[in-house]
């Protein structure tokens, strides 16, 4: 239960997943026709719920298709810093 008084079922509670984006498609069309590109690309790590996209089975790989939509966040790489010896 949330603070307002909400209560909130276990299946809301879930983590979201995460994987690699390993394709994308040229973009989606808007109301004119009009392709908008994609904010993902292959190799990006997402988030995703754990009922997004359509589970699909390609050269004995199982795989995920999801509309972009479905994507909660692109997860961005931490970059290392080096650490001088003193």
């Amino acid at each position: 239960k949330s603070k307002g008084g909400i209560i909130i079922p276990d299946t809301a509670k879930e983590k979201p997943q995460e994987g690699e984006v390993i394709a994308v498609g040229s973009g989606a069309r808007d109301e004119s026709g009009k392709l908008i590109p994609l904010d993902v690309k292959a190799g990006d790590t997402v988030l995703f719920g754990k009922w997004s996209g359509t589970e699909v089975k390609i050269d004995g790989e199982d795989l995920l298709i999801m509309k972009e939509t479905d994507i909660m966040g692109i997860v961005e790489p931490i970059k290392a810093t080096a650490k001088k010896a003193a």
